[in-house]
């Protein structure tokens, strides 16, 4: 592997790293703000929503980080 690739897949581990940081951050705002009175139906909708575009994202780096095995 060449130094470019080897730093791409850096990059690409610190990106998924975020991601799942943020995607964890927002279980819990997503939890806390479900809880409150009175509950912010558009606001949760809005987290959900962008909770799962990163859900989207992290298997989209996953799936680069992972080698394609042939069976």
């Amino acid at each position: 592997m060449g130094k470019i690739w080897e730093e791409e897949l850096d990059e690409l581990q610190r990106k998924l790293e975020e991601l799942k940081t943020e995607h964890r951050d927002l279980d819990i705002v997503i939890q806390q703000l479900s809880e409150s009175i009175p509950v912010d139906f558009l606001r949760l909708q809005r987290l959900k929503k962008r909770k799962l575009a990163l859900k989207d994202m992290i298997r989209k780096i996953e799936d680069m980080l992972t080698p394609d095995i042939i069976a």
